[in-house]
């Protein structure tokens, strides 16, 4: 059998989280080539502000058009209570092209298979998938592409990819579970809130203390150092500083985890993998890390990163995040251009409150758009010139140099 490294290593398909139709055609915008959704149920991130049917067609049809794709996740792990308004779900869900569905249940699996199996089947990290058997069964299955169990390391995921039929996927940024591929189920205990339907409350986050049954009003804290103990809270994924060895891997997919975060995030982030992928295969011998993409990173709200296990179990500190849940967060979005007019107008709807006169960073689709300059003129929807604009306000601004739709405002914090 050839083997997928045996030959020039193909380039990934980079896929971005949308948590509406906002965060879906930014992602696109900003260099996506394809992006996850999910509908307004059996899904693992309920908290998301989703897609109804229609709009899924729609964002179908949006995403089609520019010849990129698109992705529905139907990845809870279902209760029998689920079952009858999956299948009515998928028998409408049937008539939309979407590019695949993302599902972890068995059950939905094949009740995908019996309604709609005309759509491709990519399994989900939550299923746990460690092995080359494990990945053939599932494409014995039917299964178009697995998405790999991130306890894996490269090496293990290069073995895997070189040895299986179908296509493969991982996480190469954003948020990790301290569980197994995100199986918890500390939240149900903690909150009755189920993680594996998508409506985690995050306890792994939370700072707890240890007591002595004895002593009950007595408390001691788990020390791990000045910031308090966080033995739960993992660290950010970040591997942007390893795209040679991600290539190798021959991975087919690469996922950025974020369907709650941001519009901001997901451009962000998604433009510098996006850049840094396109330089990659443009000259893989001359390819050179740039800083300012880690410094990028850095700008958006995160935890402290890391490179999860794909060197393997580095230790400890290697897993886990020392702030616990406090984010970092240098920067602050302050909106987005809708529409650009003549004399070099932008309107912009604020997402934070925005004053005049004030050095702000103008964030374009692509590292080399980006500038820098000083809210001279600032005007309300009426045209009138204001000194402050409110979150949610409609604006005019002023711009120094030419701009474009989907154009970010950000100012470091």
């Amino acid at each position: 059998m050839t083997h997928k490294n045996d030959t020039l290593c193909k380039k990934p398909e980079l896929v971005a989280p949308a948590g509406d139709l906002e965060k879906l055609k930014t992602a696109i915008e900003y260099g996506a080539d394809a992006v996850y959704v999910g509908g307004e149920g059996f899904n693992l991130r309920m908290g998301a502000s989703n897609l109804t049917l229609q709009e899924i067609g729609e964002a179908a049809d949006w995403v089609h058009k520019r010849e990129k794709k698109i992705y529905l996740t139907l990845n809870i792990f279902a209760r029998n209570y689920h079952v009858s308004g999956i299948r009515s779900y998928l028998a409408k869900l049937a008539d939309v092209p979407v590019d695949a569905v993302i599902v972890s249940d068995p059950g939905i699996f094949l009740t995908v298979r019996e309604i709609a199996p005309h759509i491709p089947v990519h399994l989900s990290t939550q299923a746990n998938t460690t092995n080359e058997k494990s990945v053939e069964f599932w494409h014995r299955q039917g299964v178009k592409r697995v998405v790999l169990a991130r306890e894996l390391t490269l090496g293990e995921i290069r073995e895997i990819t070189n040895d299986s039929q179908a296509e493969t996927e991982v996480f190469v940024h954003g948020a990790m579970c301290m569980s197994y591929s995100g199986r918890c189920l500390l939240s149900s205990f903690m909150a009755n809130r189920h993680a594996n339907l998508g409506d985690c409350s995050h306890s792994c986050r939370w700072q707890y203390v240890l007591k002595k049954e004895k002593r009950p009003h007595e408390s001691y804290p788990i020390t791990e150092d000045e910031s308090g103990t966080f033995i739960l809270s993992s660290k950010d994924l970040c591997m942007i500083q390893y795209i040679p060895e991600l290539v190798h891997a021959g991975i087919t997919a690469w996922k950025i985890e974020g369907r709650m975060k941001s519009p901001y995030y997901v451009a962000a982030v998604t433009r510098v993998y996006r850049e840094a992928l396109d330089r990659y295969f443009a000259d893989p011998y001359s390819y050179v890390y740039d800083q300012r993409w880690l410094t990028e990173l850095e700008k958006v709200s995160h935890r402290e990163y890391g490179a999860g296990f794909f060197f393997g179990n580095q230790g400890y500190d290697s897993q886990t995040s020392h702030p616990g849940d406090r984010y970092l967060k240098e920067y602050d979005y302050l909106g987005m251009i809708h529409n650009v007019l003549p004399d070099d107008m932008a309107e912009v709807m604020v997402k934070n409150r925005i004053l005049g006169n004030t050095s702000v960073e103008i964030m374009g689709r692509r590292l080399s758009e980006d500038f820098t300059q000083v809210l001279l003129d600032l005007r309300d929807e009426y045209h009138e010139s204001i000194e402050t604009a409110r979150v949610g306000q409609k604006v005019f601004i002023k711009m120094s140099r030419p701009v474009h739709k989907y154009f970010m405002l950000r100012k470091c914090g």
